[in-house]
């Protein structure tokens, strides 16, 4: 199975811009590219912070911007977003049984499963699981006790090392990170945003994760500043590729890159 993975597009009302920048333009541009370069994607993952401040408008706009893609969509929401809004642009999109933006998915072919998990927290930057989110995860890996986790979310639910986010991360990362570890088809990844910069690491229970780069503003990788910069980037996607021998993602932040050569075929031995 092929992915692409999206993340913190703040999108913004049709012609407007945020920090000098038009999210939509960057949008676009990705989604271009996904349909020219990565037209046999079975899924594009979109893991939060879609709007900028949950308007209407906003999500309007990102309907607009999805609508000819030729594969299926799965969206998340992130602490900029507002789930009462986002439920009224896209009601046909999958939610839990209290109305979270929470489902899974199976690989075909497979016994894997993908997870969508909703940490967002009304009012609130850092993100949540609660109580009843945590119960839809237990009740539905019950289900499929088999199959093999991976999970996107939209605040990290492991140590990011950014101190920007020390105050205003995923609040309550242990249940979540309990319930997937005691999971016993495993996790094979778990996919994220909110922190703007490219992240990977494993746990030390063995859980790999990835973090993707803003795809409209980015950080300063000044990692121990509380306050860097933002900086504009590049628009960017990863493309997470599925078999049953591993999982790989590739970062793909080369849009607009300079030639500098035309490489040459190698043979080999």
């Amino acid at each position: 199975m092929k992915i692409i993975h999206i993340t913190d597009t703040h999108l913004m009302p049709a012609g407007e811009t945020l920090y000098g920048l038009d999210p939509s333009a960057r949008l676009k541009r990705v989604l271009d590219d996904v349909v020219q370069s990565q037209a046999d994607a079975d899924l594009v993952v979109l893991t939060g912070d879609l709007t900028q401040d949950g308007n209407p408008l906003a999500y309007a706009q990102l309907g607009k911007l999805l609508a000819d893609l030729p594969m299926p969509v799965r969206l998340l929401l992130g602490n900029h977003d507002a789930r009462e809004n986002f439920r009224a642009a896209f009601p046909a999109h999958p939610v839990d049984s209290h109305g979270y933006i929470q489902s899974m998915m199976p690989v075909p072919g497979s016994d894997d499963c993908l997870l969508f998990l909703d940490s967002n927290s009304a009012a609130e930057i850092g993100g949540r699981f609660c109580p009843d989110r945590a119960q839809w995860l237990r009740e539905t890996l019950a289900t499929r006790p088999e199959a093999a986790l991976t999970v996107f979310i939209h605040h990290p639910p492991v140590a990011h090392g950014m101190a920007h986010f020390n105050n205003i991360g995923m609040h309550d990362s242990r249940t979540l990170m309990e319930i997937l570890s005691a999971h016993p088809g495993g996790v094979r990844h778990i996919f994220f945003g909110h922190i703007h910069i490219p992240l990977t690491g494993t746990t030390r229970d063995g859980i790999g994760f990835t973090a993707g780069r803003g795809c409209t503003h980015q950080f300063r990788q000044d990692f121990q500043n509380p306050a860097p910069d933002w900086i504009a980037g590049v628009p960017n996607y990863a493309v997470i590729t599925i078999t049953p021998e591993q999982l790989s993602c590739h970062g793909v932040d080369t849009l607009d890159a300079q030639m500098i050569a035309a490489a040459t075929f190698c043979a080999g031995p």
